[in-house]
């Protein structure tokens, strides 16, 4: 059997100098024996998996609600999307794979019940008090929130876990928590996660507007991206149905995206010298990037989506149901806390931080779970 100190030799040996290596990571907040059969970030790969919050990612709204249909993405298969595409970047790049995977997992755990829109809501609900933001939350989930170990609260994940979900998807050496105010850029897995989501909700909402028809063939021909790679495939299977012509454009874009951000990132390491963690920690720029002329095209593609899929009238229209109910759990709960579990009642009892805790409590929530509630509490049916 593989033990974890003879994984961690394998990592020095076939890692680049500028991955992170589990043997040297900075270790977790509280202390514990090290992993016998694992390595240290594939532990917290494990534990995230394991936890409460990834599960209830099942039934959370990515674009469609978790009642509008069988197929479409919901925030568990975005996340696994991710984490597939972010194994498949870093192992090409000769980084953490195990590192890139865990971060994958745990970006998304601080999502809302009904997506961005519920975000939104909660966000402004909150803005006298700390506000809401969703990458602050899952760093909450990982480091407080989750309760599974009598010895700590969170999962107590490596402090480049941590890093890489504390970072993501904002100002990279800005991320507003003191635990890393001072750090500068992330490791260049957690780069990898950045631009792996970006790649995965491009296609896949592709993938779930078409499939709903909320956007057409037609109107994708005025996004360049989608115009040359849908003539391409129709080009090599000219009898293929529009269903097949989809699927194999989606892919190819995939890999068109993914070729593009590891040539770019190899021309970038190599400009800038990079050699080691530290090196990319304070270059103050970003080594994981597409392309100036592949960011362009999928700055179009994006306002695309904007504007006709994600501003959809029926998408807004589940949007607005999502803003009552989150408002009215959110009214209902913060005036009558005794509806609340038991154990978050009397520690709201006990410490106060009453919105706060009420906030926790509906992000937490799924679709499903909220719209239930809201019936329960509220009498009506949305």
């Amino acid at each position: 059997m593989l033990s974890a100190s003879e994984y961690e030799a394998r990592e020095k040996k076939f890692l680049q100098s500028y991955a992170v290596k589990a043997s040297e990571t900075k270790g977790r907040i509280f202390e514990e024996e090290p992993p016998s059969f694992r390595s240290h970030f594939q532990r917290d790969r494990d534990r995230i998996i394991h936890c409460e919050a990834f599960r209830r990612l099942e039934y959370k709204t990515q674009v469609f609600a978790n009642d509008e249909g069988d197929h479409y993405r919901t925030r568990l298969t975005h996340t696994l999307e991710v984490a597939q595409i972010s194994r498949t970047i870093a192992r090409t790049l000769g980084l953490n794979e195990d590192l890139a995977e865990a971060i994958a997992l745990a970006h998304d755990l601080g999502h809302t019940p009904f997506g961005h829109r519920g975000e939104e809501t909660l966000d402004a609900l909150m803005k006298s008090h700390g506000g809401y933001e969703h990458n602050h939350q899952s760093y909450r989930i990982i480091t407080k929130l989750e309760r599974r170990y009598p010895e700590f609260d969170g999962l107590n994940l490596c402090y480049e876990v941590r890093e890489g979900v504390a970072k993501h998807s904002g100002e990279y050496n800005k991320p507003n928590l003191s635990d890393f105010s001072d750090d500068g850029y992330p490791n260049l897995e957690a780069q990898v996660v950045d631009c792996a989501d970006q790649i995965a909700y491009m296609n896949h909402d592709l993938d779930d507007g078409l499939q709903s028809q909320k956007i057409s063939f037609d109107q994708l021909e005025e996004v360049s991206l989608w115009k040359d790679n849908f003539n391409a495939v129709k080009e090599k299977y000219p009898n293929a149905k529009p269903k097949l012509l989809k699927y194999q454009t989606i892919r190819r874009l995939i890999t068109l995206l993914i070729l593009d951000l590891q040539e770019e990132a190899l021309r970038r390491i190599h400009e800038y010298k990079i050699k080691t963690v530290n090196d990319v920690r304070e270059r103050g720029k970003n080594c994981i990037r597409f392309s100036p002329k592949q960011e362009k095209r999928n700055t179009e593609l994006l306002q695309f989506l904007y504007a006709h899929f994600y501003r959809h009238p029926d998408i807004e229209k589940m949007a607005k149901r999502s803003d009552a109910v989150i408002s009215g759990l959110y009214e209902v709960y913060l005036n009558n806390i005794e509806l609340l579990p038991k154990s978050l009642c009397e520690k709201i009892k006990a410490e106060g931080k009453r919105e706060r805790s009420v906030c926790d409590y509906i992000a937490g929530m799924t679709d499903r779970y909220a719209l239930l509630q809201y019936k329960e509490l509220i009498g009506v049916t949305l």
